[in-house]
C-alpha cells in the first residue's frame, strides 16, 4: 500500500503509558483476581502489553463487536460476533479497548456485561476520542485522548491493515493501490 502514515504517538510512548495503565490496575485490584476481556481484533496488541504490566493473578476472554465494517466512520449499528467462552460472575472484570470513538459500541457492550454480574466492570482503552461521543461513556483508565482523526496502528486498522504498526499514526493520503 502507497498511503502515507504520520506517527501521532510514537512506540516509546505508548509502552511508558502501558506500564502505567498496567500499574494503576495492579494499584486499584491490590491482592485480587482480573479477569481481562479483549475486545477484537483491534485490542489484541494492547491487551497483551497491559496483561504483561499487570502483577496480579490474571485470566482472559475475548468478544468481538463491531459497528464500522470497512469504513472510517461508525455505522451505528453495534453486532457481536463473538461472545465470552466463560461466565464473568463475581469477577472482577476489565474490559480493553482500543478506542472509544462515538461511544454506542462500548455503551451497548458495558450494559451486556453487566447484567451478567461481575464483581466489578471496568473499562481500559488505550484511545479516547472525545470530540466524536455521541453517547455518555469515559473509561476508567484512559491511555491517550486523541483529536478527531482517522487513527491506525498497535492494532488499529484501516480495512484490515496497518494493525501491525508499533505506532498510532495518522493516515495523511491514501494511495491508489488497493487490494
Amino acid at each position: 500500500m502507497k498511503d502515507i502514515i504520520s506517527v501521532m504517538i510514537p512506540e516509546d510512548e505508548l509502552q511508558k503509558r502501558i506500564a502505567e495503565l498496567g500499574a494503576e490496575i495492579t494499584k486499584d485490584f491490590e491482592g485480587e483476581p482480573v479477569h481481562l476481556v479483549c475486545i477484537l481484533k483491534g485490542s489484541v496488541f494492547f491487551t497483551c502489553a497491559l496483561a504483561q504490566q499487570i502483577k496480579l493473578p490474571l485470566t482472559m476472554d475475548f468478544m468481538r463487536v463491531a459497528s464500522y465494517g470497512e469504513g472510517t466512520t461508525s455505522s451505528g449499528i453495534v453486532r457481536l460476533s463473538k461472545d465470552l467462552d466463560d461466565s464473568i460472575e463475581g469477577k472482577n472484570v476489565v474490559v480493553i479497548e482500543d478506542i472509544v470513538d462515538t461511544g454506542r459500541t462500548l455503551k451497548y457492550l458495558l450494559g451486556l456485561l453487566s447484567q451478567r454480574k461481575p464483581k466489578a466492570l471496568k473499562l481500559c482503552t488505550l484511545l479516547s476520542k472525545p470530540a466524536r461521543r455521541v453517547t455518555e461513556i469515559e473509561g476508567d483508565y484512559t491511555g491517550f485522548e486523541i483529536p478527531d482523526k482517522f487513527v491506525v496502528g498497535y492494532g488499529l486498522d484501516f480495512a484490515e491493515h496497518y494493525r501491525n504498526l508499533p505506532y498510532i499514526g495518522v493516515i495523511e493520503e491514501l494511495g491508489d493501490e488497493r487490494e
